[in-house]
C-alpha cells in the first residue's frame, strides 16, 4: 500500500530510522509529511511555520503549484538520458545561469557540495593545462563550510567536520577578519582562493568589503583564481543574483546549488571561459548531472527569479526583516549581533542557541542553530510581511520562555 499523510505513524517513522537509517543526523523529533508555502505539517497534524525552507533550498515555498506543474509533466515524458547524449534543456538552463552571473560555461552535477568538488577540480585543471603543475594548494577561510566531500571537507575549517577523515588536501586556512593574513597566505603555490560571500554554516558571517579588496588583491598579485561558494547566498537569497559581485569581487568559479532546483536535487559549476579551455573531455562527470527533470526545475526557478519578480520581492521583505529582527534584539538580551542580507539572518545569541530552536519548534516556528550560537532563519524566497512577523513574534516568544527559564 502506498504510504499518504494521512496514514503515517510517526512513532512507526521514528523506530524504522533508528533501526535501518545510518545515524549521521540528529533530527529534531517531528515527522514531516506535506507543505504549502512557508507552511509545513507534520504526521500529527501539527502546523510549523517553516523559516529553514530544507536549509535554502524550497526557495519558492513547498508545493509550489508552478513547480509541481513543470515536474509532473517532465516526468510523464523523460527523466533521464545521461551525458552521453543531447537534450533539450541543459543548455538553455546554461545560457540562464551565464546571463545571471556573467560566467561563460556550466557544469551541471547534483549538490552544492559537487559543485564546490567541481570549482577545485576546474581550478587545479587549469594550471596543470597551463604548465604549472605545482600550483595545487588553496587558501579557504576559518568559518567556512563548503561541503562533506573529500575536496569540499578539505576547504571546510571546523575540525570536528575535517579531523575523522583526513589526512586532506593541502589548505591554508585565513581569518577573514585579519585581510593583512591573507597575503603571506597566497603564493605561486596556490591554485584558488575560496570563499563564501557570506558564511551560513559558519554562523551566518559576512565577509567584509576590506577582505574582498585583500582576495582580489592577492589573486592579482600571484595570479591564483577565485572561487565564490554561493550555494547558500546565491540566486536571490540576499536580495541579488550572486552576492560576491557585491563585495567587489569578480570570481572566476562559482558553485551554485540549493535554490536552483526549488527542492529537486541539482547544482552546477559556473566557470569564465579561460578556466572552461583549460578543461577536456572525460576530466569530469556526472551520471545524473543536469538531468530532463533538474533542467525543468532549475529553468523554472530561475525564470521566477527574474521575470517572476522573486529576487525583487527578497530586497523588499529583506528591508522589513532586518527592521523586525533588530527590534527584537532591542527586547531581547541574549542576542548579541543580528547578521545578514536578504532572507539569509543568523542571531547571535549568548548562550547555545538549541534551547531556542527548541523552545521555537514548540511554538510552530521552524529554524535551526548553526555554529553552536547563532539561530538562522533561512525561509522561503517569497515568504511574505505577514510571516516574517509571525516568526519573529513566535521567536520573541521562544527566547523570553527561554530566558525565565534560566532565572
Amino acid at each position: 500500500m502506498t504510504t499518504t499523510a494521512t496514514t503515517i505513524n510517526g512513532e512507526q517513522v521514528r523506530q524504522s530510522e533508528a533501526a535501518h537509517v545510518l545515524q549521521v543526523y540528529r533530527r529534531a523529533p517531528i515527522v514531516l509529511v506535506r507543505g504549502a508555502g512557508a507552511r509545513i505539517w507534520d504526521a500529527d497534524g501539527v502546523e510549523y511555520l517553516d523559516f529553514i525552507s530544507g536549509v535554502g533550498v524550497a526557495a519558492l515555498g513547498h508545493a509550489n503549484p508552478g513547480l509541481a506543474k513543470v515536474i509532473a509533466e517532465q516526468a510523464s515524458v523523460l527523466v533521464h538520458t545521461s551525458n552521453l547524449f543531447f537534450h533539450p534543456f541543459q543548455a538553455e538552463l546554461a545560457e540562464k545561469l551565464s546571463k545571471l552571473s556573467g560566467l561563460d560555461r556550466v557544469f551541471f552535477c547534483n549538490s552544492g557540495t559537487e559543485a564546490v568538488e567541481a570549482c577545485l577540480k576546474f581550478a587545479r585543471r587549469f594550471w596543470f593545462t597551463s604548465g604549472q603543475p605545482q600550483r595545487t594548494k588553496f587558501v579557504a577561510l576559518t568559518h567556512g563550510f563548503h561541503g562533506r566531500t573529500f575536496g569540499s571537507l578539505s576547504v571546510t575549517a571546523d575540525p570536528h567536520y575535517r579531523e575523522p577523515f583526513g589526512p586532506m588536501l593541502s589548505v591554508t586556512f585565513v581569518d577573514p577578519a585579519d585581510p593583512a593574513s591573507l597575503d603571506a597566505a597566497v603564493t605561486s603555490e596556490t591554485a584558488a582562493i575560496i570563499l563564501e560571500p557570506i558564511q551560513g554554516e559558519g554562523g551566518v558571517r559576512p565577509i567584509s568589503k576590506e577582505f574582498a579588496a585583500a582576495v582580489k588583491a592577492a589573486a592579482a598579485r600571484t595570479g591564483a583564481l577565485v572561487i565564490a561558494d554561493e550555494v547558500q547566498t546565491g540566486l536571490g537569497r540576499t536580495g541579488h543574483a550572486f552576492y560576491a559581485p557585491v563585495l567587489g569581487l569578480q570570481p572566476d568559479l562559482v558553485a551554485v546549488g540549493k535554490a536552483l532546483g526549488a527542492g529537486v536535487p541539482i547544482g552546477a559549476a559556473l566557470l569564465r571561459s579561460r578556466i572552461a579551455d583549460a578543461v577536456s573531455p572525460g576530466d569530469h562527470g556526472s551520471t545524473y548531472g543536469g538531468n530532463l527533470l533538474a533542467c525543468r526545475a532549475g529553468i523554472y526557478f530561475v525564470d521566477q527569479l527574474l521575470e517572476g519578480g522573486v529576487i525583487d520581492h527578497v530586497r523588499r521583505i529583506g528591508t522589513h526583516f532586518e527592521a523586525r529582527l533588530r527590534d527584537l534584539a532591542t527586547r531581547q538580551p541574549m542576542v548579541k549581533e543580528v547578521r545578514g542580507q536578504g532572507v539569509m539572518w543568523g542571531l547571535e545569541l549568548d548562550r547555545p542557541a538549541s534551547d531556542v530552536v527548541d523552545k521555537a519548534r514548540s511554538l510552530g516556528l521552524l529554524v535551526n542553530g548553526t555554529s553552536k550560537t547563532v539561530v538562522r532563519l533561512l525561509p522561503p524566497l517569497t515568504v511574505t510581511e505577514e510571516e516574517v512577523n509571525e516568526a519573529v513574534t513566535r521567536l520573541d516568544a521562544a527566547m523570553t520562555a527561554v530566558a525565565g527559564a534560566s532565572r
